[in-house]
């Protein structure tokens, strides 16, 4: 069974910046797309960021511009860089790894979860 650890979440003010790293242990890493997604009290889990194997990535609109997704083949992590955060980006951060290596934004293409890593914005 492949095991995600997000780490890295806590609370913080709004126009803080934080880094979600998140460990992938399942070889090779850099066949595998990852996603980031998360999901509010009484939401839906949303995508936040997909990246494919090679590195691409695809951000959903509500922190385009403010977030950034980088993988590290060589350690088998992935990170979530998220500036100027607002309330509404409080919620639980999930990472994801996909079947295939290429980019996906469908949940459903997701077979491997992290536990989850709380995030919460002040005003």
């Amino acid at each position: 069974q492949v095991q995600l650890v997000e780490s890295g979440g806590g609370l913080v003010q709004a126009g803080d910046s934080l880094r979600v790293p998140c460990a992938a242990p399942r070889p090779p890493f850099s066949s595998y797309a990852m996603g980031w997604f998360r999901q509010a009290p009484g939401k839906q889990r949303e995508l936040v960021a997909a990246l494919s194997g090679g590195g691409s990535t695809s951000y959903a609109d509500s922190v385009k511009g403010r977030s950034t997704s980088p993988r590290d083949n060589v350690k088998n992590m992935v990170y979530l860089q998220m500036n100027s955060l607002k309330p509404e980006d409080t919620a639980m951060y999930y990472c994801a790894e996909a079947r295939g290596m290429v980019l996906t934004t469908r949940v459903d293409e997701y077979d491997y979860w992290g536990q989850g890593t709380q995030v919460t914005v002040s005003s």
